[in-house]
């Protein structure tokens, strides 16, 4: 399914369930958000994304801790989970959140080459937060835009399933 029609699934599950949700793009740079405001409507349900491509950027907006940053470094699980937790603690009006942190090449190191970590989280009426286990995945495609599309459809995936699951509570 092409990113476009995923996105506009995503969009029609999040209406549904009367969900909103924000973004945490690291390797996608804003492809997620992009994708789905093209969705007319999709203002009441999209919180926002932060673009935090740079490791300060991470940081900063989103309170990742450096250390992490450095060992086991940006593409690991403990960093996509902490961008997901950082993105849905600063914006108080998302149910849900979604991160995507990875190396998209064409200087990744040889066992990073394509490796991406997806996290996404639930937050309820009291802020507790419940998190779906992290998602490691090496892509299939060669290109750097093509890497970043197919991370953008794999995190649109795991968000199906997660409103799938929030629909069925």
């Amino acid at each position: 399914m092409s990113l476009a029609a995923l996105a506009k699934r995503v969009a029609q599950r999040l209406k549904y369930c009367q969900t909103r949700v924000v973004f945490a793009e690291s390797c996608t740079a804003g492809l997620l958000a992009a994708s789905l405001a093209r969705v007319p409507g999709i203002s009441e349900y999209l919180c926002g994304s932060a673009v935090t491509y740079r490791n300060d950027t991470k940081h900063r907006w989103i309170g990742v801790p450096r250390q992490l940053l450095i060992s086991p470094g940006p593409v690991s699980e403990v960093v996509a989970q902490r961008m997901v937790q950082g993105v849905l603690k600063s914006t108080p009006e998302a149910d849900l959140g979604a991160a995507v942190t990875g190396h998209l090449g064409p200087a990744a190191p040889p066992n990073q080459d394509g490796l991406v970590f997806i996290a996404i989280a639930h937050k309820s009426a009291v802020d507790h937060v419940t998190e779906i286990p992290v998602q490691r995945l090496k892509l299939q495609s060669r290109t750097r835009y093509a890497r970043q599309r197919e991370a953008a459809e794999r995190v649109f995936d795991r968000l199906l399933v997660a409103l799938q699951h929030t629909s069925n509570q």
